[in-house]
């Protein structure tokens, strides 16, 4: 019984420090900057940059370390895309309307539009395959 308490503890102890440590290097994710065929999405340009195409939206925020994490993947994905698709970035912070507007609970969210109509949704990292197949499926 005691071996039991004691194997428990040390397992208990090591999960929380590989937490501590994969905390640790994900709050230390680098900023990327965006691919010049990344759209910048306003309140302003929305519907205009959005009409007619086929958009992978990212809801993101600057301080969201998963978010800073899929910044280079949706630039590989930016630049994979060929004819009507893209890919466009809505930072909540600047524009917390639009946020509201597809009621994103959380970041990341990947909502794919066509014609700016909703017609998927992932939420939190995504691979760029992935990404890419479920863009492919829409477009």
């Amino acid at each position: 019984m005691q071996t039991t308490f004691i194997v428990i503890g040390v397992l208990v102890v090591a999960v929380f420090v590989f937490r501590t440590v994969a905390m640790a290097k994900i709050k230390s994710t680098p900023m990327v900057a965006d691919h010049a065929k990344v759209l910048t999405l306003t309140e302003q340009n929305f519907h205009q940059q959005t009409k007619n195409k086929v958009v992978l939206v990212d809801f993101w925020a600057s301080w969201c370390a998963p978010c800073r994490m899929m910044a280079p993947v949706l630039n590989d994905v930016a630049i994979e895309l060929k004819g009507n698709s893209h890919v466009g970035k809505v930072d909540i912070q600047q524009f917390q309307s639009l946020a509201n507007q597809f009621k994103v609970r959380s970041i990341p969210t990947l909502i794919l539009l066509r014609n700016g109509i909703e017609i998927n949704r992932f939420v939190g990292i995504k691979s760029k395959d992935f990404l890419l197949k479920e863009m492919a499926k829409v477009g």
